[in-house]
């Protein structure tokens, strides 16, 4: 693993943020870090990051601990604006740049190529505060990325953006993934999760309680999901009486069922076809990262929780 994070702990007052958190990731890996609200995610990139200190733990990167990093090994994009409202957007970041030694010229050149691949090239000379949250957050990930790091770590990095913008942003998380960099990002957009990611870490409450390939935290649950579809009625009320089985959701022409072992979701479709019905739709899959996620965590946090123990403001200012 080029990224370690090993026994992670650290405590602010009476509370125990992380309580030996441990997982590691390769380069060329895009890598969902998922919680509630409050579980750890924000303590834990801090602690990477070098703004914070473990009470105890290691973090490392290709063996070196990372204190003993140059800072511009990392990338950050933290969830909070970290903008100057009035500075034109151009300038700002050739200044972010200069901060990790870009030349002025190359920052420059760097930056309008990058607006104009986010479709916005005419916002270089625009103030900050001038621009739609969505495009504070385009500006953010210029920003965190124009030093090319090779990790870049993201909290929240689709806040406000548009399905379009969120389409380019994936191109610019896959493209930076096949020149060997290692994204992390924290997220509650389970969909792109699954899309995105080649492995995740679930935290609860600042416990480790899932890790691996995505597939494979997918699978671990042991459950299977089916979706199943007849002619007439979508919901099929006569699922519930089944044994070991838990009807979800209906789409338009479907119901998603969880099957719980040992019962074999085959026996779903015996019960329908013995039942008189005409299937439609017969399909086995696992259960979706979203399933999982309110499995293993299935609580309600307290919104502000995880920003106060990071050091942030409770109402979200920066």
């Amino acid at each position: 693993m080029s990224l370690q994070i090993t026994d992670l702990r650290k405590r602010f007052g009476e509370t125990q943020a992380l309580d030996g958190i441990t997982f590691g990731m390769e380069p060329g890996t895009v890598f969902g870090f998922l919680g509630a609200n409050g579980a750890g995610k924000t303590t834990t990139m801090r602690i990477v990051l070098d703004i914070l200190r473990a009470d105890s733990g290691t973090v490392t990167w290709q063996g070196t601990p990372s204190t003993d990093l140059p800072r511009r090994t990392f990338g950050y994009l933290p969830e909070e604006r970290g903008l100057y409202p009035r500075m034109q957007v151009l300038e700002q970041l050739v200044f972010f740049a200069g901060l990790y030694g870009v030349p002025r010229r190359t920052a420059a050149a760097d930056v309008r190529g990058w607006l104009t691949r986010f479709r916005v090239p005419e916002y270089a000379d625009r103030r900050a505060e001038e621009l739609s949250k969505g495009n504070q957050q385009k500006v953010q990930f210029i920003a965190a990325v124009l030093h090319d790091p090779d990790v870049l770590i993201m909290d929240e990095p689709f806040s406000g953006l548009d399905p379009v913008n969120v389409a380019l942003l994936k191109a610019a998380f896959l493209e930076m993934r096949e020149r060997g960099k290692t994204l992390i990002f924290s997220t509650h957009q389970m969909e792109t999760v699954e899309e995105l990611c080649d492995a995740v870490a679930i935290i609860d409450a600042g416990r480790l309680v899932a890790n691996g390939p995505t597939a494979d935290v997918k699978r671990a649950s042991g459950k299977r999901v089916v979706r199943l579809g007849v002619a007439g009625d979508p919901e099929l009320p006569w699922l519930a009486d089944l044994d070991g089985v838990h009807v979800g959701r209906a789409g338009r022409d479907y119901s998603e069922i969880e099957v719980i072992p040992p019962r074999d979701p085959e026996t779903i479709l015996h019960a329908a076809i013995e039942r008189g019905e005409r299937v439609t739709r017969f399909e086995i899959a696992d259960p979706s990262l979203e399933q999982v996620f309110v499995d293993l965590v299935g609580r309600q946090a307290a919104p502000d929780e995880e920003r106060t123990l990071a050091g942030l403001p409770a109402n979200g200012g920066a």
